[in-house]
């Protein structure tokens, strides 16, 4: 293979590299590519001498193993994060959080809902539960929105609804929580609740 050739390939092996980690970093992978890490990091290496490049190979190969370091280094800051569990606002600007928030939880809940499956959140307490409360709400608004529901409910009033409910079943059932759930029926959304032992 030319050295023309291996440029290419280590330039394709980039390219997959970022991909591959862009889906690691969005939830689609369980397992960082370190395979295709591996490959960029040997072609980097073998090449790091430069004693087989011309001018433009050598420039060629340069903004490469730069754009590598840069990307390598965002990387590692992201695992780091990931691993760690940090929810930070410079977090945030890597576009990546350890802690998942309302409007993630939200977004998880619409695509469950969009395949027909229900998004559930169980309460213990309601002050310590406040962002499953908040994530619920999301869920059902965007599940009234999807179906085209009219809905006139807000967060404060849903989520009086909320205690009130988790208080009436916890008494009745002499249970510990409470779980909900927001679920399609004919066409129409519907809030069930649940006691949990």
């Amino acid at each position: 293979m030319t050295v023309d050739e291996e440029l290419n390939l280590l330039e394709d092996n980039m390219r997959r590299l970022k991909v591959e980690y862009d889906v690691f970093f969005g939830g689609g992978s369980k397992k960082p590519p370190t395979d295709t890490e591996w490959r960029v990091q040997t072609l980097i290496k073998k090449y790091s001498d430069g004693g087989r490049m011309n001018f433009s190979q050598r420039f060629r190969y340069n903004s490469i193993a730069q754009k590598y370091a840069i990307f390598s280094d965002l990387w590692r800051k992201k695992l780091k994060i990931k691993e760690e569990g940090y929810s930070r606002p410079q977090d945030a600007m890597l576009s990546i959080q350890g802690i998942r928030t309302a409007e993630e939880h939200a977004a998880a809940a619409a695509l469950q809902l969009a395949a027909n499956k229900a998004f559930s959140v169980v309460c213990y307490d309601l002050e310590a539960d406040s962002k499953s409360v908040e994530a619920l709400f999301q869920a059902m608004m965007e599940a009234k929105k999807k179906t085209g529901e009219a809905s006139s409910a807000n967060f404060d009033s849903f989520k009086t609804f909320v205690k009130k409910k988790t208080e009436q079943i916890r008494q009745d059932y002499n249970c510990k929580a409470v779980e909900y759930s927001v679920e399609l029926e004919n066409g129409q959304v519907r809030l069930k609740a649940k006691a949990k032992s």
